[in-house]
């Protein structure tokens, strides 16, 4: 009999020891957090690769790597708003029933409407928009790269530092989509504060519209340069419109001619893809490193996209590396808490944000933030269409534009920069 038991006993231990070897590596924590963005809708051509593709991808890379160490992953679920400000709203509440840590957002009008929920509680948000209103008078709201404004305002100085004649440039303050929220829309004459330049107006554009009536008064008026602020599509519709009537400048300012420039969304790949040789010679600003300029980042970045069968058009697009690089943020405030030995929470991962400092493979440079600032990435670097392909001119430090960090609190030594751009 007590053979018989030390039999069973041996068996037992046998089984236990084999299913304790054989199990898995511990799963580790699964941290939350959530993303809402337009994958459909008239953002799609932005939207999709950034969230649908560069944010899974970013989120993907973490778990497979297990970059946060000790198994942890993280857990993104990704929501399609269409672009609409109460979609978004239901997702975000969803999302915090849920015990998200991050929220990852998109659109300005979102933003915006939820602008005094994220104060409320306390949670760190990461928006595609980069509206500098967003950050004005707010803690939460980390901006990932240089906003519109800062776009405006150093491509305003490009004009004044690279034209020729003796003449004062006239400048078209901007080509710009209505904002559906109604409240981006400020006065242009700042933009032209400490610099010898002449704002003749702003035009705001419809969807599908020709131009050419437009363009046409441009000309006559005597303006020779146009600052876009809106998404590559009507972008599209206006260069094809002025090559077709010849009025696009083959020389930077060229005499009786239109040189177009643009902010974040209205340039790179997807722009050349749309509007084909009519984009030559765009100049662009912009904080995303191009797999154009076939650099380390680059490189690193199309790897990336490889592994995750992502087609040409994603890979190489500007807003498939703003989409990793919403989720690289996120990921690295939470490995900074975990290396601090600190609970992985909102408050924790707040303080860490405020702390952080790296150099991502998708950027113009560093993203560093702190207890005053909220924009992450300083550097913008100013690209000009050549030969089907956006190449890297100059870097591009505005002088006069400002950074803003809780309760509107200025970051550089300039004064108020009050946009007239609409934003995505």
């Amino acid at each position: 009999m007590k053979s018989r038991t030390a039999l069973f006993f041996n068996a037992l231990l046998v089984i236990v020891f084999v299913f304790v070897f054989t199990m898995p590596a511990s799963a580790g924590k699964t941290y939350k957090l959530g993303m809402s963005l337009a994958i459909t809708g008239p953002h799609i051509r932005c939207g999709k690769p950034l969230c649908q593709r560069g944010g899974r991808t970013g989120s993907n890379s973490v778990n497979e790597t297990d970059y946060l160490g000790d198994g942890d992953k993280i857990d993104c679920p990704i929501r399609d708003d269409q672009y609409k400000n109460d979609v978004t709203k239901r997702f975000f509440e969803e999302f915090l029933d849920d015990g998200i840590l991050i929220f990852l957002s998109y659109a300005t009008g979102g933003n915006l409407a939820l602008k005094r929920d994220f104060e409320e509680v306390k949670i760190p948000v990461i928006p595609a928009s980069y509206h500098e209103g967003l950050i004005v008078d707010a803690n939460y709201t980390f901006m990932p790269v240089a906003t519109y404004s800062e776009n405006a305002v150093g491509l305003a100085e490009y004009i004044t530092e690279n034209h020729k004649g003796d003449n004062v440039p006239r400048w078209l303050s901007s080509f710009i989509r209505p904002h559906s929220a109604g409240a981006a829309g400020r006065h242009p004459e700042s933009h032209a504060e400490g610099m010898k330049i002449e704002i003749v107006e702003v035009v705001e554009h419809g969807t599908d519209l020709d131009n050419t009536a437009m363009l046409q008064r441009l000309v006559s008026k005597g303006v020779q340069y146009v600052i876009c602020q809106t998404v590559q599509t009507p972008v599209a519709t206006m260069l094809t419109d002025a090559q077709r009537l010849g009025v696009n400048a083959t020389t930077f300012g060229e005499k009786d001619k239109l040189t177009f420039l643009g902010a974040h969304y209205t340039g790179g790949s997807d722009l050349i893809a749309l509007a084909g040789t009519a984009t030559e010679g765009y100049i662009w600003a912009d904080s995303y490193n191009l797999t154009s300029e076939n650099n380390e980042g680059a490189k690193k970045q199309l790897e990336l996209a490889e592994r995750y069968g992502r087609d040409d058009k994603a890979a190489n697009s500007h807003n498939y590396g703003a989409g990793i690089l919403a989720a690289q943020i996120a990921t690295e405030a939470i490995k900074m808490a975990k290396e601090a030995g600190l609970k992985v929470n909102r408050e924790n991962l707040y303080n860490m944000l405020q702390k952080m400092n790296f150099n991502s493979f998708v950027a113009a440079g560093p993203v560093t933030y702190s207890e005053t600032e909220r924009i992450g990435v300083d550097v913008q670097n100013i690209y000009i269409a050549q030969d089907g392909v956006f190449k890297k001119s100059s870097p591009l430090n505005p002088s006069i534009s400002r950074k803003s960090g809780p309760a509107g609190k200025p970051g550089r030594d300039v004064t108020e920069n009050k946009s007239c751009l609409t934003d995505t």
